[in-house]
């Protein structure tokens, strides 16, 4: 991790256009032609360099980005998708058939935890979710049957920090795949270098960074991304979760401003965690060393970008939550939406939106309460007077005491 920094690899990346231009020409084309018919049936067959089939396969915008982000994770190639779903599904089912055996984390996110909770059972595949955080529990609950060990580097929505490092040596024990997604934490955390054999990104989120895309992307080996993309066996061909091109463009774009970002992002949230935390509020930030994991993610980033922009408050009913998030968002101080990354702060109550899908015992069950706020804390230039405004806010719904709030 000292000897690599993800954004020197994305600004060393040069691409030209086809007519010399400084971004890279968009291939806006379905399916590509061939000069002679022995170079369409290489090209079927995988063993022509250069040459595109179909844009369900690749095309050469996807590729640029695909190159891209390998760059940025340090593996040796990727393979964009249409969806952040659309990279972490077929990436399961390329590595798991009927009989295998997943164990997860089991706080991710809610789309990641329905597919494995309610449909990968139709396909024969079952799947363990434990608290990640407890190796123990973790290497306890793998079987002969176990493929695969899922976990997001920080989880959705309760900032769990998994322990890259030391799952990466029981993946390698039992001859597991370590599967990681990195979307809350992209630049901060190269899980690559840390162990993970394969890393996933919602590019809908901070890579593209401004809520007009959707898109994912799992980078890995090349025999990995291969097999994913094999028009005989390969999960991403034959499901057809394919990027559009003028998408890819666009998160091109975008990426080249990851780091500057990511920096803003995670100032802000340390800025806001802190001062909340102050306030008496229940603050959960990977930067606060109240944190359980503080220690274990301070050691597995890169300080320059910080510890995320993602924080919680929980402040103690559904009711609550829904009444600050409505005040904050008529305050313009942000948007009662899902999704994060966004330059503006982005709100909501997980419990019944992106986490709604894990049932409620078991909401219960791992810490996730009825009050908690998650916040995609956004770009803000004055930090301190996003602060002040968002404590006038809980102080006109008796969550906090006016005594304690900062003169302007």
């Amino acid at each position: 991790m000292k000897n690599f920094n993800p954004a020197d690899n994305i600004q060393d990346l040069q691409y030209f256009g086809e007519f010399g231009g400084v971004n890279p020409s968009i291939s806006d084309s379905s399916t590509y032609t061939f000069l002679s018919a022995k170079t369409m049936f290489d090209t079927f067959e995988g063993n022509m360099e250069g040459c595109y089939l179909y844009s369900r396969h690749s095309s050469p915008s996807n590729l640029y980005l695909d190159k891209a982000l390998a760059a940025m994770e340090g593996t040796e190639t990727a393979n964009v998708s249409a969806s952040g779903m659309g990279a972490i599904t077929p990436t399961l089912l390329q590595l798991c058939g009927s009989g295998d055996h997943i164990v997860s984390s089991r706080t991710i996110y809610g789309g990641t935890y329905a597919f494995l909770k309610n449909f990968t059972p139709r396909l024969g595949i079952k799947t363990t979710f434990v608290d990640i955080t407890k190796l123990d529990l973790v290497e306890a609950a793998i079987t002969p049957e176990t493929k695969v060990l899922y976990c997001e580097t920080v989880s959705n929505p309760l900032l769990e920090v998994a322990d890259i490092s030391g799952l990466a040596k029981i993946a390698k024990r039992h001859n597991l795949t370590l599967v990681v997604d990195n979307t809350f934490s992209p630049l901060s955390v190269s899980p690559a270098k840390l162990g993970a054999d394969i890393v996933i990104h919602s590019l809908t989120k901070y890579i593209n960074g401004s809520s007009d895309t959707v898109g994912g992307v799992t980078c890995a080996s090349q025999e990995f991304i291969d097999s994913l993309k094999n028009v005989n066996s390969g999960a991403s061909m034959l499901l057809g979760p394919t990027m559009d091109s003028l998408r890819s463009a666009s998160v091109m774009k975008n990426l080249r401003t990851l780091h500057i970002r990511m920096k803003q992002h995670s100032h802000n949230a340390m800025y806001l965690a802190e001062r909340f935390e102050k306030d008496g509020l229940k603050t959960v930030y990977p930067g606060l060393k109240n944190h359980p994991s503080h220690e274990l993610y301070s050691s597995m980033i890169n300080h320059e970008y910080g510890f995320g922009g993602m924080m919680t408050l929980d402040v103690g009913t559904l009711e609550k939550a829904n009444a600050l998030m409505e005040l904050m968002q008529a305050k313009n101080l942000g948007y009662l939406a899902v999704s994060l990354g966004f330059y503006k702060t982005l709100f909501s109550a997980p419990g019944t939106s992106t986490s709604s899908e894990i049932p409620m015992e078991e909401q219960i069950e791992m810490g996730l309460t009825d009050g908690l706020i998650r916040f995609s804390i956004g770009l803000d230039n004055d930090i301190e007077r996003t602060y002040q405004m968002m404590k006038k806010c809980m102080i006109d719904l008796n969550l906090v005491t006016p005594e304690s709030i900062l003169t302007e």
